[in-house]
């Protein structure tokens, strides 16, 4: 059979084709495949399996995996990519102890965030959007979410949605959009927040008809909104067709983990201090609990979500950076399985389900990403690295070789796309 690229020589292959997401102790059953290639014509993969079966394929192209680990691209279920400027400066002063509502009132946090995605233009939006997505890229991920919610007025949060479905369109990655206008209540709002939910769900209608987003998101949480307000925001996004994720019990245990599961979300993400009741709902339902053991690690906490209790529940989980400006500053989802080792307690089997099938099937694309099979596009990442507990053992540096995405090199080491 005549094939466009064949992969050779591959020393330890991660097909993930179970059919996801994978939860409880099946996360720890990681289908390994070794010395193996993988073949791709048009793009997409038309067969893998042992290597010395290889020769039953003529390629146009060769690439000598040289036994290194071989992997579907990552996916990464949680980001908040469009965004303008920067908060180095806040660094500083949550070292020093300055508490965050202080920062919020010298003009910093979220806020100094919103001011300068308002000011910022579409163009240099996209451009740093594109910026980061090549971040991503060369670190192996190949398929991204991408939330809004740095608006919190109707333009802002349109061109944030705008930029990200150009961006999908311009960068080799997959780009699946969240609409998170309820991320905070911007100054105005502060004693009437029902009215701000009301407006961002005015933008319900616009984003569908635009194909702007495929999910609405929420921000349920002490001072933000509640869970009856998340509830009533989140259920009037179900009824327009929306998917819906929810940002829960990252900071106060309101119940959010409990709210994800009753309505249905795909999602519920952070859960950082879920109840053992919401656990067990969790555990019992469809929802994916993403996690975002950055966040802690980079806000210096303490309290990480109860990965180990939800696994041995019997929960689905994945794993994410969390990517944005004020409280995980990071593209690099490698670094991010290493603290999932580390603090979440997860053993390396149960950390690649939660950056590959997990995670896809955690923003809807558990059909199309994730996994190694037959006619499933070649997103593919060969990595520096001779199996698959090397990866979260050696942190803080890029194993990415050779990432494939659609059957195209678009990174191989020191050169992207």
């Amino acid at each position: 059979m005549q094939t466009d690229i064949l992969i050779t020589n591959i020393g330890q292959l991660l097909t993930m084709d179970k059919k996801g997401p994978v939860k409880g102790s099946e996360m720890n059953d990681l289908p390994v495949m070794e010395n193996a290639a993988i073949a791709v014509k048009d793009g997409r993969i038309v067969w893998h399996g042992p290597a010395d079966q290889a020769g039953n394929f003529d390629a146009d192209k060769t690439i000598d995996a040289e036994s290194r680990l071989v992997t579907p691209g990552l996916v990464e279920p949680h980001t908040h990519l469009v965004f303008g400027g920067s908060r180095e400066e806040e660094m500083a002063l949550k070292q020093q102890g300055v508490p965050y509502l202080d920062i919020l009132k010298q003009g910093g946090g979220i806020l100094s965030t919103v001011r300068s995605t308002r000011e910022a233009t579409y163009e240099e939006l996209l451009k740093k959007a594109l910026f980061h997505l090549d971040r991503m890229a060369m670190h192996g991920i190949t398929t991204v979410e991408a939330k809004s919610g740095y608006g919190l007025e109707k333009e802002t949060e349109l061109k944030q949605l705008k930029v990200a479905k150009e961006a999908n369109a311009k960068h080799p990655l997959d780009i699946v959009t969240t609409f998170l206008g309820a991320h905070a209540i911007p100054p105005g709002y502060k004693e009437n927040p029902d009215s701000f939910l009301d407006l961002m769900a005015e933008l319900f209608d616009e984003i569908k008809a635009e194909n702007l987003a495929e999910f609405v998101d929420i921000f349920t949480e002490t001072g933000v909104f509640s869970v009856e307000q998340s509830r009533r925001y989140l259920l009037k996004a179900k009824e327009k067709g929306f998917g819906v994720k929810i940002h829960a019990d990252e900071i106060d245990q309101l119940g959010g983990t409990e709210l994800a599961v009753e309505v249905g979300a795909i999602s519920g993400e952070h859960l950082a201090v879920a109840s053992d009741e919401g656990v067990r709902k969790l555990a019992s339902s469809d929802t994916i609990g993403v996690l975002l053991p950055g966040t802690i690690f980079y806000l210096g906490k303490d309290t990480y979500a109860p990965a180990r209790k939800m696994i041995d529940e019997g929960a689905a989980i994945a794993i994410s950076t969390d990517f944005n400006p004020g409280s995980s500053v990071t593209e690099n989802l490698q670094l991010i399985m290493s603290i999932a080792a580390l603090k979440l307690k997860m053993s390396p089997a149960e950390i690649w389900h939660a950056v590959t099938v997990n995670a896809a099937h955690a923003i809807g694309r558990g059909d199309t990403a994730g996994m190694i099979a037959e006619d499933r596009a070649a997103d593919i990442v060969i990595w520096d690295a001779p199996n698959y507990m090397y990866i979260p053992y050696h942190y803080g540096v890029n194993h990415a070789n050779t990432v494939l995405k659609n059957g195209e090199v678009i990174y191989r080491r020191g050169t992207v796309r």
